[in-house]
Order: structure tokens, then C-alpha cells, then sequence
């Protein structure tokens, strides 16, 4: 298969990005999006032309570091797919594909195709996790999870923070990221000591990182890969409202004492 590939080029987050164009022939159909890009990448090499900046590690839809726009489409054209899953099979002979970066103002350009996406990291820095100690691993069936719950808590933590979600968002939204993390462990027994504080701070750290507010686009969950379901924005709106409400009414300080105890 032969395809014509226009790839976003930027050599840091300070210079001026374009697009170049590139042909490559002899690509067998079964090849996933990230080894055609490879086999791009070892022409440019032999040409002694900078090989192609992209983002990736397991290659197995689990990491979410593959984050590149396709023809317009988070992941591309196919639903439910990280790029790595993405093969050539999927488009036709000959086509033209335009490859880019993640676009959104919270996630600068690092080079070519690569973002940052710690702001993602200091979202969760800032309250996704279990703190309290809990001691040793209980025994299987001690801490009893209904099978309804664990298969919600289950279909939150799917969610692997590619970020596909913030850029196919017109605001740039992070609320299906933050609501599938603060559901994911709101709905666990382990995640109750520290519930109403987790959503403040992971809120707040969302809004200081400068992604904007959900408007009801739903473009977000059609571009997730994992599919999260769109109503996790409005649980995260009700854990919010409640765990703000909390914190007035109490105070901060004894707040943070009934975490404690």
C-alpha cells in the first residue's frame, strides 16, 4: 500500500509549526498506524532528514501515550481504538493522511507530534489516589462490593488519560478525565475517607491548569478509546456541589479532621 502523509513538524514549543509532506510505498495492511510511522521514520534517517517526534510505550491500547490527531479525529477514524490499534488496513490505497498533535492550550507542543501532558499528572497529584493507610491487604470478600458497583467503579477505571477527550472538546474540557478518576474511587469503599476532598482539589488543579468547563458537546466521550460514558460528568458536578457544600458549612480544618479520623 502506498499512502500521501501530511505530518505536523515543530521543533519545540517556542518555534513556528507546519505541515510536510511525504510519501511512503510498500506498506503491508496489516501494520499498525505507529510501525507505518516507524518505517517513515527509518527513510527519513537514511535520507539524514530528523525522524518524526511521536509519543508511544505499550502498543497495546493500555498507556494512552499514542495521542495524535488523524484526519481530524482523536485516534483516528475508527471508534473506540487508541492509535496503536489503528492499522492500515483501515484506510484505502493511496489516500492522503494528515497526521497532528494533540490541540489544546493545556497541552503544549514538546516536539512534532509530542505533548505535554502532565497537566493530566498534577490533576491527579492533586487528589486521585487513596492516601489513607489501611494496613495489610484484606482477605478476598472482607470489603463487600456489589457487583453493579464494581462493575461502575470498573468501567471508570478504564479510563487511561490519553486525553482524547480535551482535544476533541471545543473548551478544551477535562471533566470526562476528572469525573471517570473521582467516580472510580468514589464508588470504592477505599476511596469514602477522602471523597470530599478529592473532588475539590482535583477540580481545582484542573481549573488552575486552564482547561475549560463542559458545555455539552459530547464530542468528548465519542472520542474516547475506552468509551467512558458521558453521565460520569454529572456524577463528578454532584460530588462536587455536596464535597463544596461540606466544606462550607464545616470549615476547611474540620473537614480535614474527619478525613483523618
Amino acid at each position: 500500500m502506498r499512502f500521501n502523509l501530511r505530518v505536523w513538524r515543530q521543533l519545540n514549543q517556542a518555534s513556528e509549526g507546519e505541515f510536510e509532506s511525504y510519501s511512503i510505498d510498500r506498506i503491508g495492511a496489516d501494520l499498525s498506524f505507529l510501525e507505518m510511522i516507524d518505517h517513515l521514520n527509518e527513510a527519513l534517517i537514511e535520507q539524514k532528514i530528523r525522524p518524526i517526534a511521536f509519543d508511544h510505550d505499550c502498543r497495546e491500547g493500555i498507556c494512552g501515550a499514542c495521542s495524535l490527531i488523524i484526519d481530524g479525529v482523536p485516534h483516528g477514524p475508527m471508534g473506540a481504538t487508541t492509535t496503536c490499534q489503528l492499522y492500515m488496513r483501515h484506510f484505502e490505497d493511496g489516500a492522503e493522511i494528515t497526521i497532528e498533535p494533540w490541540r489544546a492550550g493545556p497541552f503544549p507542543v514538546i516536539q512534532d507530534l509530542v505533548v505535554d501532558r502532565s497537566p493530566f499528572e498534577r490533576i491527579l497529584q492533586a487528589g486521585g489516589y487513596v492516601s489513607v493507610h489501611t494496613g495489610e491487604a484484606p482477605d478476598a470478600n472482607v470489603l463487600l462490593v456489589s457487583k453493579e458497583v464494581a462493575e461502575r467503579a470498573f468501567e471508570a477505571a478504564n479510563c487511561i488519560g490519553c486525553g482524547a477527550c480535551v482535544t476533541a472538546c471545543p473548551n478544551a474540557s477535562a471533566m470526562l478525565f476528572v469525573a471517570a478518576k473521582v467516580t472510580h474511587l468514589a464508588l470504592l469503599p477505599q476511596g469514602q475517607p477522602e471523597r470530599e476532598r478529592r473532588v475539590v482539589k482535583m477540580v481545582e488543579a484542573m481549573d488552575a491548569e486552564g482547561f475549560g468547563n463542559c458545555s455539552n458537546h459530547y464530542a468528548c466521550a465519542d472520542a474516547c478509546p475506552k468509551q467512558i460514558p458521558l453521565s460520569l460528568i454529572a456524577r463528578l458536578n454532584r460530588e462536587f456541589l455536596q464535597s463544596a457544600l461540606l466544606g462550607r458549612e464545616f470549615g476547611e480544618d474540620d473537614l480535614d479532621c474527619c478525613h483523618q479520623e
